[in-house]
């Protein structure tokens, strides 16, 4: 079985998948980068206003020990109150007990651990310091890194599956393409496929349509030929078979014996060239399938000389075409004469019709692989098929069924499933027989 072939659109939905994925990672460490300075200075501003907030309420009340602070001020940062000499005064519960820097400089400044604003509080040089530590502001952009970097992959994410919905819509053409050329007959003159619905699918509708043409043509020269091959064969077996009529009434005993097998065998070649010139005029056959109710028996009478003893069991009644049907026992009979078999039945139930000869029959291994092959719509009468099982199969199929091969005790058996026909549930009127 060869490999099955990768899909337009799951590569597409694999491609899109990753570009997503690469597209939201690349979006997300820009944000992050651009959002870290951004989030840098707003801290930083945010530690300049509330030291110049704690300045200012140090400046009101004084800047003696027990001052009153703003509890914000107190849960976010982190300050102490440094003296000229580089003494803490004051500080808040979570900033350490040595001074973050000396000899009052202002401003901001990175230590170790913090981030650290300082301001003059104008009093006997003393400078209060507001302080951030490094590991919160970290977490910041860390925060604002994962919400930058979700959002982006989000968007990313709600593309990817509108995209393939998309595609899976654009593709909507090339499948109803597929099923306009599953459903055209090579027979007709053009491909019903219409109007291009995308302008990508142009080269495709002038080829296919090219295509047909040729098919179209070619068609047309087969059946003209089959036409003239009708002709040219019919007429000298009707002339041998004309010629044998006219040597038995001359002729009588073992002679005569040997003349009506021998019309008996063109008789057979008769009706199987019948059968295979309406076979291949027709293409699969059922286009000139011609179903009628027959009498089982009164058919095998137009077969003098059958190679072995033949007996009907059951209902004799089938519907069928006649000419087909009789080139498909005419072959399956020959088969089992020359298998070695000297008698056969054929019994008829409901729309099918199983041959059971009394040969030698066939091993299971070989019955197997015949069945293999039968199931192998393509098997164009190569090994292991014969041309006589070839012949019955396409018989079954054009009348809507399926050649198989039953398990039997002895023999060989053949049951060819014809299907419904006219005059059954879901079919047309039934023609009397002929």
């Amino acid at each position: 079985m060869s490999p099955r072939p990768p899909s337009i659109a799951g590569r597409l939905a694999r491609a899109l998948g990753a570009w997503t994925l690469l597209w939201g990672a690349a979006v997300g460490l820009a944000i992050w980068l651009a959002a870290t300075h951004e989030v840098d200075e707003l801290l930083d501003d945010t530690l300049a206003s509330s030291a110049e907030l704690l300045v200012a309420v140090l400046r009101e009340h004084g800047d003696a020990e027990g001052t009153p602070l703003p509890d914000a001020a107190i849960r976010r940062f982190a300050w102490q109150l440094v003296d000229a000499d580089g003494r803490v005064r004051l500080r808040s519960p979570r900033a350490p007990q040595a001074a973050w820097r000396e000899g009052g400089a202002a401003g901001l400044a990175t230590v170790p651990g913090w981030r650290v604003y300082g301001l003059a509080t104008g009093r006997e040089g003393r400078m209060l310091y507001a302080a951030q530590s490094l590991g919160e502001r970290q977490e910041a952009r860390l925060e604002v890194a994962l919400a930058a970097i979700a959002a982006a992959v989000a968007v990313g994410l709600l593309g990817h599956f509108w995209l393939r919905a998309h595609l899976r819509d654009e593709l909507q053409p090339l499948q109803r393409l597929s099923m306009r050329l599953h459903a055209w007959d090579p027979g007709a003159a053009a491909p019903p496929l219409g109007a291009p619905e995308r302008a990508e699918l142009a080269p495709f509708h002038a080829a296919i349509d090219l295509l047909a043409a040729r098919l179209a043509a070619r068609l047309a020269n087969e059946r003209a030929f089959a036409a003239h091959a009708a002709h040219a064969l019919r007429t000298p077996l009707a002339g041998i078979d004309a010629q044998l009529a006219v040597a038995l009434r001359e002729t009588d005993g073992a002679v005569a014996e040997r003349l009506q097998r021998v019309r008996g065998a063109a008789a057979r070649l008769q009706a199987v060239v019948a059968a295979l010139l309406a076979l291949f005029r027709s293409g699969d056959g059922a286009a000139a399938l011609q179903r009628r109710a027959l009498d089982l028996r009164s058919l095998l009478g137009r077969l003098p000389g059958l190679p072995l003893a033949v007996a009907v069991s059951g209902g004799a009644t089938l519907d069928a075409d006649p000419d087909l049907l009789l080139a498909a026992l005419v072959n399956l009979l020959d088969n089992a004469a020359r298998a070695g078999a000297a008698h056969a039945t054929l019994q008829v139930e409901a729309d099918a019709l199983t041959l059971h000869d009394d040969g030698p029959g066939v091993p299971t291994a070989r019955r197997e692989a015949l069945r293999a092959a039968l199931a192998d719509a393509d098997n164009q009468g190569g090994a292991p098929l014969g041309l006589g099982l070839l012949l019955a199969a396409r018989v079954a199929r054009v009348h809507g069924g399926a050649l198989s091969l039953p398990e039997v005790e002895r023999g060989f058996a053949v049951r060819l499933q014809l299907g419904p026909g006219p005059g059954v549930p879901g079919g047309g009127a039934l023609e009397p027989a002929r």
